[in-house]
């Protein structure tokens, strides 16, 4: 199975219908890969908090058309990174799209766990709720988001509803890189799956991104890594690796579940 992984330079210089319109013939040009993956809020920038509302979209919103148009023309499974989303109620989420080789929608997913504390995501947006994966021929996609790379619990609950491949877009700052690549690898080992991480160039509001979109095979083997700057990686993995390591080495049926914490002292 090939895979793209495109790490979209943000510039706020370049107006967002540009980009959107750059991003989609990126998308077109990768025709004959099996998916194709993009960054979180590559249309804002992950940490332009103050660009969230003013560029919210609805779901079907001009990047959703723009994405499915894309993901269809060139006949590829697209997971078009994540928009600020503008739900009927009001509520902004921070929502991953997923598109077949049809265009058609085959999963939103909706952040769960919100990056800044007491500022920034953490106040400005709403919550998801909701784990999501997405079977694909050879594949189940298990699908999360940037800071949700720090809560392996997330990644348990996706394993246990069938995932073999891990993906997480990212606006993921270069202060913070060597997070990044450790936590990828530690998620891809620890669930015995893929991880296809794609993170963004350029700077968000002032913050350096790191770049360095990583592909990890289940043994924690870097397949593929990129630079700092815009580029497609591309990489050939197996699937059927992920069986055959499980099988090999099963430490995922020697989990114990159900432990009580200790009373505190």
């Amino acid at each position: 199975m090939r895979a793209s992984l495109i790490q979209i330079a943000v510039d706020e210089a370049e107006p967002v219908a540009s980009r959107r319109r750059r991003v989609a013939r990126l998308v077109r040009e990768q025709a004959g890969a099996g998916l194709v993956v993009l960054p979180e809020l590559w249309t804002t920038g992950a940490f332009a908090f103050e660009d969230f509302d003013a560029g919210a979209e609805p779901l079907r919103g001009p990047t959703y058309e723009a994405m499915a148009e894309a993901a269809g023309e060139a006949g590829v499974w697209l997971h078009a990174g994540s928009i600020p989303e503008r739900a009927q109620d009001g509520t902004l989420y921070n929502t991953s799209l997923v598109f077949s080789p049809s265009g058609e929608l085959a999963a939103a997913y909706r952040k769960i766990h919100r990056f800044g504390f007491d500022k920034g995501e953490a106040v400005l947006m709403g919550a998801g709720s909701e784990l999501v994966t997405v079977r694909l021929p050879h594949t189940t996609l298990g699908v999360a988001t940037c800071y949700d790379l720090r809560f392996p619990e997330l990644f348990r609950g996706l394993v246990d509803a069938g995932a073999e491949t891990l993906v997480v877009p990212a606006g993921w700052p270069e202060r913070r890189r060597s997070h990044w690549t450790l936590l990828a690898r530690a998620r891809a080992v620890e669930n015995q799956a893929f991880v296809l991480a794609c993170g963004t160039a350029g700077a968000h509001a002032g913050v350096p991104q790191a770049g360095h979109s990583i592909v990890v095979d289940p043994w924690g083997e870097v397949l593929a890594e990129a630079g700092p700057d815009e580029q497609v990686l591309t990489v050939e993995f197996d699937p059927a690796t992920v069986a055959a390591t499980r099988e090999r080495f099963p430490a995922l049926k020697d989990r114990v579940l159900g432990l009580d914490a200790p009373p505190r002292r």
